[in-house]
């Protein structure tokens, strides 16, 4: 008697002036439908609310959240809808099975309670009424919350631990991709239908002559064949649907290990640091091949084998430039031979493509970029790209043959593969033509409603096969033509031609960068190693190395590589009077190259003498009247005519008298014939004649 005072004594007028709610959830649909008696429990609450005193028009149902869990207050608008009732005090006793129906978590329970300690709520189960305002009571309703999100923790770990234990032995049965499927037995064996199989085989194929994903997908684009699609929603079993090619559904195919005949569990884990409240099923990361729990070889029948799985694995990390200095990228359009090859040798870092004009170079800025420090090195993209292509041609050019051939193997087979996917998609059109006309027949003339619809959908697949049959003739116009003997010769020639066809306009930069990366792995630099040179050390695909250099092109003659040699031969040159254009000359004879690698000229000797400290060399000396080659000094012209030399300067800047200095603060030398001697004699006896007459 006297507890049951105190039950009803924590019921006050305040409290049943207010509503009275009663909170129905089960946690997954499959609860719903096979544990009825539990939700009928539930609904029978109201009861419970109406002896505690609240009449039946004042006792509302939250069951909005059925189906849902109850680990978190997200997506459940029931739970967000009751706490919002409660804060606005319009709540005054919450009704419920148990802590578990409310909230699974201490986080939601907790709030919850504070919120219905504030506001005078009471808390009601099966069996008891729970005041959160008082102290035991508090305790109480805390344990309970507690005990539940226990219960829900041991509930996770036991069917986590079974799926797990269960996935070891390889009897888990998890969702299969498409290609494959269970037969009635339960063994799973390949896909019966052909052309999922073929395109998937074909996927495989060309990915291992292409090298990317992007460039399977634009393939398969251009030959307007799709990609066969399981969409895994909805109750089993899940129908194939064929999409266009996407980049995403050709990595999904080739990165899928089920392909390559193997069992795995736990690819994903969720990380709870990327959970976003408003995003429910967020925070799912992918583990490391390394950190998958199960893996098991040879379950299922394999498209490809494990070893090229992994190899498919690596070359697409390689072509995401994203993840940093060890990515190769994907074979591009531009004109840099080694983008995504070359490595920095000094620091070991990727080195970057920068594009000015039509200047290209390889730069090296990771110090730069982290550490605000001087790039490590450039290098000029044009002389170094030509190295790797003599070695690269050189390197292939006792297997020209060999490669023509396998070059016109590899077209038959391309011819092969699409045929035999345009006869599998032609059959598979027929096949859902014939569908539609029987469907159509079997219906009843008299049902229009019916009919009406069937004969739509057989009108649309008789369209569709006409347009595929179209689309298929006109493909068969373009690639299906068998090569002639000629054309086969004519082909053979040209592939066996590699320097040929590589420098032949149909080959695009992609092109040249993937046969490069057949056979070369990457290529390291460094042009600081040796003044004026650069040594490099090219990788090859065998696993053998090799080390090369050149001489490079420097902007300043101090970074020139014979820089002592060239200064000192110049100067020996000078101490024997030769001219700028004979010392020229002998560079020129002698081997000796620019820092640009060209011939030298008088205009930068001139300019290396200025640099050198060496002064101007006068032809002749002043005394001689006559060059080698029979020019005149302005002083032997002066003495042939009788003049001044100063009268030859004159006549010389004015333009009367004809002549050429070398270079500047060099002897004329000016050129006459006899008539020109004859003329100037006449010249001066007539103005000399004249001065008299006029005296």
């Amino acid at each position: 008697m006297i507890a049951t005072e105190a039950y009803f004594s924590k019921v006050s007028n305040e409290q049943l002036a207010k509503l009275a709610y009663v909170y129905i959830r089960q946690s997954s649909s499959a609860q719903l439908k096979h544990h009825g008696e539990s939700t009928e429990l539930q609904y029978q609450l109201v009861e419970r609310a109406q002896a505690l005193g609240w009449p039946r028009e004042r006792i509302k149902i939250i069951d909005e959240d059925q189906g849902k869990s109850g680990a978190s207050a997200q997506a459940r608008p029931g739970f967000q809808r009751l706490i919002a009732e409660i804060g606005l005090a319009k709540v005054g006793l919450l009704v419920s099975l148990d802590a578990s129906r409310v909230a699974r978590n201490n986080h939601d329970w907790y709030q919850l309670l504070e919120l219905c300690s504030l506001f005078g709520t009471l808390i009601a189960d099966s069996e008891a009424l729970y005041h959160p305002g008082l102290y035991q009571d508090r305790m109480l309703l805390g344990l309970s919350g507690m005990m539940s999100e226990a219960e829900l923790h041991q509930l996770k770990q036991r069917l986590q631990a079974g799926a797990l234990n269960k996935a070891k032995r390889g009897e888990l049965k998890l969702p299969l991709p498409v290609g494959l499927t269970r037969s009635a037995s339960g063994e799973v064996i390949f896909t019966p239908d052909e052309e999922v199989q073929a395109r998937l085989r074909l996927i495989f194929a060309k990915f291992r002559a292409l090298g990317s994903g992007r460039a399977v997908a634009r393939y398969l684009g251009k030959q307007k064949l799709n990609i066969p699609v399981r969409p895994l929603s909805g109750a089993a079993p899940h129908p194939i649907i064929w999409q266009p090619a996407s980049s995403s559904r050709v990595r999904d195919v080739l990165k899928n290990p089920a392909y390559a005949g193997a069992y795995v569990y736990g690819r994903s884990t969720t990380d709870p640091t990327r959970r976003k409240p408003q995003r429910p099923g967020s925070g799912v990361v992918q583990r490391p091949l390394e950190e998958w729990p199960v893996v098991l070889h040879g379950v299922y029948p394999a498209y490809i084998s494990w070893p090229e799985f992994l190899d498919i694995r690596a070359k697409l990390k390689a072509n995401q430039t994203h993840f940093g200095a060890g990515a190769k990228g994907v074979a591009r359009e531009g004109r840099a031979l080694l983008q995504g090859i070359i490595r920095c040798a000094r620091c070991g870092m990727r080195m970057y493509v920068r594009y000015s004009g039509e200047y290209l170079a390889y730069t090296c800025s990771y110090a730069n970029s982290y550490y605000a420090e001087l790039r490590c090195q450039e290098v000029r993209a044009a002389a170094l790209d030509a190295e790797l292509e003599h070695l690269v041609l050189e390197a292939l050019a006792p297997d020209r043959i060999a490669l023509a051939v396998a070059a016109l193997q590899e077209l038959d087979q391309e011819a092969v593969s699409l045929s035999q996917q345009w006869q599998l998609k032609r059959e598979r059109a027929r096949y859902e033509t014939e569908r539609a006309q029987r469907q159509y027949s079997a219906v009843e003339p008299e049902n229009r409603l019916v009919a009406r619809s069937l004969e739509r959908h057989w009108e649309v697949k008789l369209r569709e096969l006409e347009t595929l049959e179209q689309d298929y003739q006109q493909w068969q116009r373009q690639h299906q033509k068998p090569l002639s003997a000629d054309e086969r010769a004519a082909l053979l020639a040209l592939a066996a031609d590699l320097p040929k066809l590589w420098q032949a306009p149909s080959t695009s930069f992609a092109d040249r960068k993937q046969m490069l990366r057949l056979v070369v792995e990457e290529v390291l630099v460094d042009q600081h190693r040796e003044r004026g040179m650069l040594h490099y050390r090219v990788n090859w695909q065998t696993g053998a190395s090799s080390e090369h250099s050149y001489r490079r092109s420097v902007r300043s003659y101090d970074d020139h590589p014979d820089r002592a040699a060239l200064e000192a031969r110049l100067k020996e040159l000078h101490a024997e009077t030769k001219m700028d254009h004979e010392m020229a000359a002998a560079l020129n004879a002698e081997g000796f190259k620019t820092a640009r690698g060209q011939a030298f000229s008088k205009n930068l000797v001139w300019m290396l003498r200025k640099k050198w400290g060496l002064p101007s060399v006068q032809a002749k000396p002043a005394t001689q009247l006559r060059f080698d080659d029979g020019s005149y000094t302005v002083q032997g012209v002066a003495q042939l005519l009788g003049v001044f030399p100063g009268t030859i300067y004159t006549w010389l800047n004015k333009g009367k008298l004809k002549g050429h200095q070398l270079t500047k603060a060099t002897s004329w030398k000016i050129p006459l014939s006899d008539e020109d001697i004859a003329y100037w004699q006449s010249y001066i006896s007539r103005v000399n004649r004249s001065k008299k007459e006029a005296l």
